[in-house]
């Protein structure tokens, strides 16, 4: 007889917890099998991963320690100054910045002119920056932490970082040589450091002070009203809710997993050595983080929800080795909930596992109107031959047929968004791809794609992208496309404060929709023609005025990326940077965004992961209590019978008679929002100045049929059902 105790303790060790009895054996193997291919991830990442591995700090040590006693000074420079970078990298700040100024004393004695002696106080000063914030903002993090423009509460106590950095930029900015790109990027690091400090603008040399003008305000449509107009500020609650992982990049979606009516939130880190991990909503301002069968399941820079197998629950979609090029052949994760909130990872047995190619991006959709969803995962095809996939879901089975439909396109794919732009039914794709055009692909309607991308001449957006999505922005009814630039360093917001304009290279893409016969670039219109370098992103309706907002996650894998995230206001159809205002504006790195109301106050919250690529660039993740704008809401949740179980993909359609304007409807499609963190499948419709809802049409793509609700009560979730 086997002992309960040894019992527990074999089941703890093939991975799968004792509660999940619903799974057959063939699933649970699936389970056992990825965590093992996982765990050899991680075994493999300190030499083959070159973001997190330690290979290149092993190799630039032991290039240093094997110099010869007559290497040249500029050999030992050299050495120098990559050992320094090696241990920036991983966090280690004291050790960098001791290499970096031998380095730099090295050539200064020697007078050697034939060095990039420039670029290395550049690094000095990065180091020195991150001390500051490693010493502070991480150690010592408050509410207020990296928000920019810094509060009080966020300036350093610990001075050292910050006043070391002052020091070297000013006496590069004062060298003859500096070209106006490295000297825009110098000028916004040193007026960052005066900030840090409580000395930002007094402090700031005035010849090389930056400006930081008022933001505009959109109208009484979305501030809130009463003389003056003001918009408020979004407060910091993470830590006080217990959600602020600290960490790396990773992926974000906010749902309700375990059938209790409130938003929960599952994270993910890109780190191979951190799993998983799922918070469930109490109810009460707080989350309490759930085991969910979830340990061992490691890794991945983006995730999204889907009910693949249209059982009335949520399951997850993980995507691994991105920016990882043949080192990322990572499998991606299929983790199918039991209805409760425990999950299983079922890649294997349902044919998603192989081959594996490096993504990030992925997304849901019933392309063949069967009833079921598909998906479709856009890879990064830099350097290998890595397709993107179309797999067909074949009642809860899954086959690779983009070849079939003409969509095993090979490009560095960072975004792809779902949506039916042309009106015929079937959902269209569009592609962002980073340094070549992006794409977008029309849905014939018989399981293949013809490329459309003509349809956005003269360009079909920046040549280097990221995030990309379907929506529609100014409430016509037609799905518009937006394509953010991933191209603004940070001497391009100095430029921006500053009154300047934006850079050509810089330029990201709002294309609206002209009733499915072709789009017009709106981006200039719109108020969108602003710096960003965006990776995570999401949009939707914060100020309940019916028209949704955009947020997006900034930086890169640079350490000086340090540039604020970024908040949008929509105003019928024009968009207003408040992300000083709103209090948003992030200085660290900004990864998946999702907005959802969770604590049911009727209003949408902002949930952020946050955390670079390096091992020593991680940050606290962020939840922005919405402050509420004092207007109406509805929420609408489907349940598909002939269509999908969710209504992804339905268009829902909302009408509402305002007093000064009049009847109007308000538009959004069922999905979870931009290509870079999810949303709830559920939608939330502010409702502007209307104090009631005439009318909700629901339009269901599968069954070509349109349900419609009257005078639905508002303030409250309303749940349409698709006829039998």
């Amino acid at each position: 007889m086997v002992r309960a105790g040894t019992f527990l303790l074999m089941t703890l060790l093939l991975g799968v917890s004792q509660s999940l009895y619903g799974f057959s054996d063939e699933k649970l193997a699936s389970h056992r099998r990825m965590i093992s291919e996982l765990a050899r991830i991680e075994a493999e990442t300190p030499e083959t991963n070159r973001y997190l591995g330690l290979d290149f700090l092993k190799v630039q040590r032991a290039i240093y320690d094997a110099l010869p006693p007559e290497a040249s000074t500029k050999k030992k420079f050299e050495a120098l100054i990559w050992l320094g970078i090696a241990e920036l990298n991983h966090g280690r700040e004291r050790e960098a910045i001791a290499h970096l100024e031998r380095a730099i004393a090295f050539v200064t004695a020697a007078d050697i002119e034939d060095v990039k002696i420039a670029d290395a106080t550049q690094m000095l000063v990065t180091a020195y920056l991150r001390l500051g914030e490693t010493e502070n903002c991480c150690a010592e993090p408050s509410p207020e932490s990296c928000i920019f423009p810094l509060s009080e509460a966020a300036q350093h106590e610990n001075r050292e970082g910050s006043e070391r950095a002052i020091k070297h930029l000013e006496r590069l900015l004062g060298q003859p040589g500096v070209d106006d790109e490295q000297r825009g990027h110098l000028l916004w690091l040193l007026n960052l450091a005066y900030m840090t400090l409580g000395d930002y603008p007094e402090s700031v040399p005035e010849k090389w002070r930056m400006p930081l003008p008022e933001e505009n305000l959109p109208g009484s449509r979305t501030s809130r009203a009463g003389p003056p107009l003001e918009f408020p500020a979004f407060r910091n609650i993470a830590a006080d809710a217990g959600v602020d992982t600290f960490g790396l990049s990773g992926g974000a979606v906010a749902d309700d997993f375990n059938g209790d009516g409130l938003f929960d939130l599952v994270v993910t880190s890109w780190e191979p050595s951190v799993s998983a991990k799922y918070f469930i909503n109490q109810g009460d301002g707080t989350f309490d983080e759930s085991d969910a069968n979830l340990e061992g399941i490691k890794g991945g820079l983006n995730m999204m929800q889907a009910d693949y197998d249209n059982d009335g629950d949520l399951d997850l979609f993980i995507t691994r080795g991105a920016w990882l090029k043949n080192a990322g052949r990572h499998p991606n994760s299929l983790l199918e909930n039991d209805g409760k909130g425990n999950f299983v990872d079922v890649t294997y047995s349902v044919g998603l596992a192989e081959p594996a190619y490096p993504t990030q991006t992925a997304g849901w959709a019933d392309y063949d109107l069967d009833g079921d969803l598909d998906l479709f995962v856009g890879n990064e095809g830099k350097d290998i031959d890595s397709p993107c996939q179309l797999f067909r879901n074949d009642g809860g089975h899954f086959v690779d047929v983009a070849a079939e439909a003409g969509l095993n396109i090979v490009a560095f794919v960072k975004g792809i968004s779902w949506g039916d732009f042309d009106g015929d039914r079937y959902p269209d794709l569009v592609f962002s791809c980073l340094g070549k055009p992006n794409i977008l692909m029309r849905n014939r309607g018989d399981g293949t794609f013809n490329d459309a991308t003509a349809l956005l001449r003269p360009t079909s957006g920046p040549l280097k992208s990221f995030p990309a999505w379907f929506f529609d922005y100014d409430n016509d009814g037609w799905l518009d496309i937006f394509i953010s630039s991933y191209n603004s360093d940070p001497g391009e917001y100095l430029n921006y404060y500053s009154g300047g304009e934006l850079s050509e290279g810089a330029r990201a893409g709002l294309f609206h929709n002209n009733q499915g016969r072709g789009f017009t670039d709106r981006t200039e219109e719109a108020f969108l023609n602003r710096p960003m370098l965006p990776m995570g992103c999401n949009f939707g309706d914060l100020t309940n005025n019916s028209y949704p907002d955009i947020y997006l996650g900034s930086g890169s894998p640079d350490f000086d990326a340090i540039v604020p995230n970024a908040l949008f206001v929509n105003d019928d159809g024009r968009f207003y940077d408040l992300t000083m205002t709103s209090r948003m504006g992030h200085l660290q790195k900004g990864h998946a965004v999702a907005m959802a109301d969770f604590d049911r106050d009727g209003d949408l919250d902002v949930f952020e992961q946050m955390g670079g690529a390096l091992p020593g660039d991680k940050f606290y993740d962020v939840l922005y209590e919405n402050p509420g704008f004092d207007r109406h809401w509805l929420g609408v949740k489907l349940e598909g019978v002939k269509t999908n179980h969710f209504g992804v993909g339905c268009r829902v359609a909302v009408l509402i008679d305002e007093p000064e304007t009049g009847e109007r409807w308000i538009y959004q499609w069922m999905n979870s929002g931009g290509s870079f963190g999810a949303n709830p499948l559920q939608l939330h419709f502010g409702l502007g100045e209307a104090g009631a809802v005439k009318e909700v049409r629901v339009y269901w793509p599968a069954s070509d049929s349109t349900t419609i609700v009257e005078s639905p009560e508002i303030d409250r979730i309303l749940t349409i059902r698709e006829k039998e």
